[in-house]
Parts: C-alpha cells; structure tokens; sequence
C-alpha cells in the first residue's frame, strides 16, 4: 500500500514512478477501447471498425514518435529498431508469448468472474465478449492481410492462420471442395492443460457457437458456419473441435 503522506509527484520513489508510468499506460489502452466501444454503440460496428483502424494508425504513430525521443529508442517505419533487430528465431518466440499473454488474459478475466459471481456468469460473459472480440480480430487480421471485401473461403482459409489462437495451439484445414471446407482445432492449449490435470473437457461449444460465426462472417458475409462437434460434445482424439465453413452464392444474387 502507497504511503499517502507522499501524494505529490515529486515525493514518490523511483518504483512508485515505475508502477505509475505502467497505470497511466493502461488508462490509456482502457481509454482506447472506451472510445472503441462508444462509437460502436452510437454508430454501429461497421462505422466503428473503420474509425478504429484510422485512430490506430495516428495515435500510434504520434505516441511512439515521442516515446522514441523519451527514451532514446530508434524508429523505421514507425516500427522500434528493438523489434526490426529481432532475428526469427527470437520473433518467434516474441510472437508466441504474446499469444500466450492473450490467452492467459482471457483466463484471468473468466476466472474473475467466475470466483466472484459463479460459472454461469463466467459462460455468460465470455460468450457476449467472443460476440465483440471475434469479429474485431477478423477485421483486424483482414485489414494486416490486405483481404477484398468478400475474400471467399481461401480468405477464410489465410485468416485463420493469423488469429491469436493459430501460434499456440494446433490446427488444420480438411475436406476442402469448391464449396466449403471443415477446420479442426487438433490441440487446444485449454483443454490439453485440463487433461494434465484429469479434468473433463471445458463445454465451449456455446463460445464457439458465436466466435466462429461472427470470424468468418467479418471475413465474408456470404460463409455459413457449421458446428461439427465441440465439448461437450464427444469428439475423436485427433481433434477437440471443428466446424465446417462454405460459401453461399446466394448472397450475391
């Protein structure tokens, strides 16, 4: 606990200094997502994914250009030289942790609730959040892709090698046709980590239920989402869970 005798700025230590500069930059990534979400509230998710990606880029750019000078670190591009200098190997493994940090996230926030409130307000949280989150990640893996507006399923196909998910658990594409094709998730880092520990799978069908629909939606209005099976479903060892996406051409007649 912060001695409150030492409110004033220049009465704090270099650790309190430390722990603030780290607040204030989550107030600023909070205060990012408030603008996100009151825009998508007034104008829609359309609208707001397209005064995101155009706040992004600005407030991006102006913030690190000062951090840069702040600091002392190098800029290419508006990309810091720490980053860029970064053999593949090393990116790699930056890229994995980062997936890792998202996922742990995710499980803190469930968990949160969960312990607070009971399981059915976790499910019930987690699920309205896959109903915002997913279809924010297919924009933004659409837009670091450079896809068309209707990609189709090999559009379909790219993005989902680009999600959060795709660098720490395993997946394939099977029974592809000119038509549509069935994904499967044949690790999950979740359930593999419930199985070390003799648990029964984690019900997320009812999550899976709106992320995928929504992700491949994003990607293309015209895919439909099928569920093959997911927990609690039973399902064969070589995957835990797969859904089957086509493509209707009906929707541009």
């Amino acid at each position: 606990m912060m001695d409150t005798t030492k409110m004033e700025l220049e009465g704090l230590g270099s650790k309190e200094k430390a722990k603030l500069a780290m607040d204030m930059m989550h107030r600023i990534i909070m205060h990012h997502v408030m603008w996100f979400t009151e825009v998508r509230h007034q104008m829609g998710t359309e609208k707001a994914h397209e005064t995101l990606w155009k706040a992004l880029e600005t407030s991006r750019d102006i913030q690190l250009k000062r951090l840069s000078k702040t600091l002392g670190f190098g800029l290419t591009e508006g990309i810091p030289d720490a980053l860029l200098d970064l053999d593949g190997e090393a990116m790699n493994a930056l890229l994995e942790s980062i997936s890792i940090n998202w996922l742990a996230n995710d499980g803190v926030w469930f968990q949160s609730v969960e312990f607070t409130h009971g399981m059915n307000d976790a499910k019930r949280c987690n699920d309205s959040c896959w109903a915002h989150f997913s279809p924010f990640e297919s924009s933004a893996v659409k837009r670091f892709l450079g896809l068309s507006e209707k990609p189709g399923l090999e559009g379909l196909k790219a993005a989902l090698a680009f999600r959060m998910y795709a660098r720490i658990n395993e997946q394939s594409i099977v029974e592809e046709e000119e038509t549509g094709f069935v994904f499967q998730m044949n690790k999950c880092r979740v359930q593999t980590a419930r199985q070390r520990k003799g648990l029964a799978d984690y019900p997320c069908k009812s999550a899976g239920l709106v992320e995928y629909p929504c992700f491949a939606r994003a990607i293309d209005s015209r895919i439909r989402t099928e569920c093959v099976g997911c927990p609690p479903d039973a399902h064969p060892d070589e995957w835990v869970c797969a859904w089957k996406f086509t493509l209707d051409p009906e929707e541009d007649k």
